[in-house]
């Protein structure tokens, strides 16, 4: 075996272990625990990459507040959420009975926001940008950050994407 068919064989593994740890668009209870440590690292301000977040949301069902480690990313000036697991996403559900209010938790600082969902024909480049700084998600979409932006298009009405637009009012 080669260095490249290894490499190859471990980035599938790796992929594999990743979709099985959100296996039916839910994280396990695995995957539940280190959303949850990654959330306090991010929150806290520890080891959180540049562009690591953590949304927090109203439960659509409990109204308790929700936290979620988020990845974001920059296109064209603006700021954007994405998806890697799709509608059905729990925080995707929650911003949608939230009609969109949330608060993002970044640096120490906590800013409310409104977060409106950018429609599907306008998100290839913007699931391009999104796999280039968040590589745990290339397994959920399929694509590598490479890959044509025809490809993108098609996956584009099955990852939302949410334009994040301060909200100074705060509600």
């Amino acid at each position: 075996m080669t260095a490249g068919t290894t490499l190859r064989a471990v980035l599938r593994g790796v992929a594999a272990l990743k979709r099985w740890t959100y296996r039916n668009g839910r994280p396990n209870t695995f995957m539940r625990l280190v959303n949850r440590f990654d959330a306090l690292a991010y929150r806290f301000g520890w080891s959180a990459p540049r562009q690591g977040a953590v949304l927090q949301v109203a439960g659509r069902r409990s109204g308790n507040l929700t936290q979620v480690p988020v990845a974001i990313a920059e296109h064209q000036g603006a700021e954007f959420l994405v998806s890697m697991l799709g509608p059905d996403a729990n925080w995707v559900r929650n911003v949608h009975a939230a009609d969109g209010r949330a608060v993002l938790r970044r640096r120490g600082r906590e800013l409310p926001v409104r977060l409106e969902e950018v429609p599907p024909e306008h998100r290839a480049e913007i699931l391009r940008r999104y796999l280039a700084i968040a590589p745990g998600a290339r397994p959920h979409l399929g694509l590598a950050p490479a890959a044509p932006l025809e490809q993108f298009r098609l996956i584009a009405p099955r990852h939302p994407v949410f334009r994040i637009i301060e909200d100074a009012d705060g509600g």
